[in-house]
């Protein structure tokens, strides 16, 4: 688990790809924001989150499986990080930003998740 990485990963640099394309300038990893969002668009005050669907529990998604082994270990570590995200999101609600979460799943579909974007963005 240490060499799993948590800035940089393929899908983040997808999303900041189809948001740069389409005109939108960001930041990346604000530390002094809960949370730490993957981008922030400061002039949509919006914070993003893209969150894998494996370490996040991404309801009803395929890559969302918890492994045979261990299984009590697993479920308290997953348990802790949906909490810790939904704790993250509060605070940022909280401070006046929008939140808007992005799956790794959905990054499959390029111009699906780019019209989605695209709407909470200017929508």
């Amino acid at each position: 688990m240490a060499r799993i990485g948590g800035k940089n990963t393929a899908p983040e640099i997808l999303v900041r790809k189809l948001l740069h394309a389409s005109g939108f300038r960001f930041r990346l990893h604000r530390k002094d924001l809960p949370g730490k969002p993957d981008i922030l668009l400061p002039r949509f005050k919006t914070a993003i989150f893209v969150h894998g669907c494996f370490w996040h529990r991404h309801e009803s998604c395929a890559r969302s499986t918890t492994p045979q082994t261990r299984q009590e270990f697993w479920e308290t570590k997953f348990q802790a990080t949906v909490e810790r995200d939904a704790k993250q999101q509060a605070a940022l609600l909280a401070a006046g930003w929008r939140v808007i979460v992005v799956w790794e799943c959905e990054t499959r579909h390029k111009a699906k998740l780019l019209e989605r974007l695209q709407h909470e963005l200017q929508g």
